[in-house]
C-alpha cells in the first residue's frame, strides 16, 4: 500500500487502565494472556503491523507500568515510543494522553489521534486504516456496528421492570473502539469539558459530541469480532477466535531477497516424498540451501522414530555447523468412521501425523536455539471442528494447531519461530485434480516467504485465488475455515 508523503501524522493511543475487577482477576485483564500473548501486546501488534500508523502511546494502569515497558521490550515493537501511567477514569486517561502527544509536537502542528481499548484485541488492519482515511476529511471518527433489537425499561416498585419504548434498531449502533480524532479538535472539546463541574464520560466521542456540537462525528463500520474483552465468558470467545483465525502468507519475496536469506543457511524437511515437501526442498536448494530431504521412501528416515530423527539433524549440523529452518510435512490422515477403522490404521496415523511432529520439534530446539531459527508445521482446514469419518484427522489436526501456538510461546525467548502452514485442497500424484487444486509449488513459496518472515504463533492460511476476504477478519476467517473442509495436508 502506498502512502502519500504529505499525510498527517498518526499515533494510535492504547488505553490499558482497566483493573480487571469485573472479570475477577487480581491482575489487569489486559495483561491476561490469550493464545500465547496478553492482550495488550496482541493489540499493539495490531498497530505496529499498521502502514497508516506512526507513533503508539500506551496509558496503563500505574500499578503495572513496568509490566506493560517489559512487554513492549520483549515483543520489538518499534512504533511504541513510551508508556505512561493513567488516569482514575477513561476520561482522565484521554486527557493525559492529549498533553503527551501536544508537548511533543511544534507550535501549531497537528496529528491523528486513535484512541483504542487494549482489551479489543482483534482489532482489523481495515478498520484502523478506515478511521485514518476518515480523519482526511472529517475532525471526529467513531466506529460503529450494527444493533439488534434493544429495549427502554422502567422499574415499578417490587415488581420489576417493564418495557417503555422499543426503538427503531435502523438507527441504532454499538460503538466501538478506535475512536478518531483531530488532535487540536478532540484537545479542545477536553478543554472545554474541564470548566463542566458536571462532565462525566465513558468515551471520547461523547466529549466532542457534547461540547462541540457543530463537529460532526463521521462513523466507520466495524467489526463483530472487535469485541472488547470485559466478562469471563468474553475470555474464552476471544481465545477460540485467536485459535481458529488464520492470516495470510506475506507476499511473494524477490529472486533476489530468495537468495539472500537463503544462501548459506541450513533447512531440513522432513516427508519429502512427493508434492509440497519436495517443492520446498527443491526450491530452497536452487536458492542457495543446504538442504536435507528426509522423507521415509528417499532416505529411509522414519520421524516417528526419535532416535533417527535426533541422528539426522547430528548429521546435518556436523556436516553445516548449523540448522535454521526445519520442515515437517509428514503424514498419513486416515479417513472413514473410527468404529470402521483397524488398530493399525490409528496407531500408524498416530506415530505419523502427530509423534513424529512432536519428535521433530524437541530434536530441532536445540539447534534453532543457536540460529534463531524456524519451525514450520502444517495442518488442514478440518482442524476447525470434528466432522464424521474425520475423527482422526480433525483431532490430529487441531493437535499441530495447539502444538504451533505453544511452541511459540515456550521458545519465544529463545527467538524461535514457529508456524503452521494450511492449505486449500492441493495437487497430489494420484489425486483426481478438480481443476481448482494449488499447485504444490506455490504452496512451496508461501512456505518458504513464511519461515523467512518474522511470523510466528500463526496459522497461514494457503488459499485457491479468488475474492479477498475482509483484510485482518478473525471472525470471518474462523467462519470460512468451519464451513470449508476442502484443505488438505501434505501427504
Amino acid at each position: 500500500m502506498t502512502i502519500r508523503a504529505s499525510r498527517r501524522r498518526t499515533v494510535a493511543v492504547v488505553l490499558a487502565g482497566g483493573t480487571g475487577q469485573r472479570i475477577g482477576l487480581a491482575t489487569p485483564k489486559q495483561l491476561l494472556k490469550i493464545a500465547g500473548k496478553s492482550m495488550l501486546e496482541h493489540t499493539l501488534h495490531v498497530f505496529e503491523n499498521a502502514p497508516d500508523i506512526d507513533e503508539v502511546v500506551v496509558l496503563m494502569t500505574p500499578d503495572h507500568v513496568a509490566d506493560a515497558e517489559k512487554i513492549v521490550a520483549k515483543a520489538g515493537l518499534r512504533k511504541v515510543s513510551r508508556v505512561l501511567a493513567g488516569g482514575s477514569t477513561r476520561s482522565g486517561t484521554t486527557h493525559l494522553a492529549i498533553e503527551a502527544v501536544a508537548a511533543g509536537l511544534d507550535g501549531d502542528q497537528d496529528c491523528n489521534l486513535l484512541f483504542h481499548d487494549a482489551v479489543r484485541p482483534l482489532l482489523s488492519q481495515r478498520v484502523v486504516e478506515e478511521c485514518v482515511r476518515a480523519l482526511e476529511r472529517h475532525r471526529a471518527v467513531d466506529v460503529a456496528i450494527h444493533s439488534d433489537t434493544v429495549i427502554v425499561t422502567r422499574t415499578h416498585g417490587d415488581d420489576g421492570e417493564f418495557i417503555t419504548e422499543v426503538p427503531d434498531r435502523g438507527r441504532l449502533r454499538r460503538g466501538q473502539t478506535p475512536q478518531g480524532f483531530r488532535l487540536s479538535t478532540i484537545r479542545r472539546a477536553y478543554g472545554l469539558a474541564a470548566a463542566d463541574p458536571l462532565f462525566r464520560a465513558t468515551d471520547d466521542c461523547s466529549v466532542v459530541v457534547k461540547y462541540l456540537p457543530d463537529v460532526p462525528v463521521h462513523v466507520v463500520m466495524g467489526d463483530e469480532h472487535n469485541m472488547k474483552v470485559t466478562q469471563p465468558v468474553d475470555v474464552f470467545i476471544a481465545d477460540k477466535l485467536f485459535q481458529l483465525a488464520s492470516t495470510t502468507a506475506p507476499a511473494h519475496g524477490s529472486e533476489t531477497s530468495y537468495r539472500e536469506r537463503l544462501a548459506g543457511r541450513t533447512l531440513l524437511v522432513f516427508g519429502d516424498s512427493y508434492g509440497i515437501g519436495t517443492d520446498i526442498a527443491r526450491m530452497a536448494e536452487e536458492y542457495g540451501a543446504r538442504v536435507y530431504a528426509l522423507g521415509r521412501s528417499a532416505t529411509g528416515i522414519h520421524a516417528e522414530n526419535p532416535e533417527e530423527v535426533a541422528a539426522a539433524f547430528a548429521r546435518a549440523y556436523a556436516e553445516t555447523g548449523r540448522i535454521d529452518h526445519v520442515v515437517s510435512t509428514a503424514g498419513v490422515l486416515p479417513i472413514g468412521r473410527l468404529d470402521e477403522t483397524d488398530g493399525a490404521t490409528i496407531r500408524e496415523a498416530l506415530r505419523i501425523d502427530y509423534l513424529a511432529p512432536v519428535n521433530i520439534a524437541r530434536a530441532a530446539y536445540k539447534y534453532l536455539a543457536e540460529t534463531a531459527g524456524r519451525l514450520l508445521l502444517f495442518t488442514s482446514g478440518s482442524y476447525t471442528r470434528g466432522r464424521a469419518e474425520y475423527s482422526i484427522c480433525s483431532s490430529v489436526e487441531a493437535a499441530m494447531v495447539n502444538l504451533t501456538q505453544a511452541l511459540s510461546e515456550e521458545w519465544a525467548e529463545d527467538g524461535i519461530r514457529v508456524n503452521c502452514m494450511n492449505p486449500a485442497r492441493t495437487e497430489a500424484p494420484g489425486r483426481v485434480s478438480t481443476g481448482s487444486s494449488l499447485a504444490s509449488r506455490e504452496v512451496a513459496r508461501s512456505s518458504l516467504d513464511v519461515l523467512l518472515s518474522g511470523m510466528t504463533g500463526q496459522v497461514i492460511d494457503v488459499r485457491r485465488p479468488g475474492p479477498a476476504p475482509t483484510p485482518g477478519s478473525a471472525f470471518e476467517s474462523a467462519l470460512s475455515q468451519v464451513l470449508d473442509d476442502s484443505g488438505s495436508r501434505p501427504v
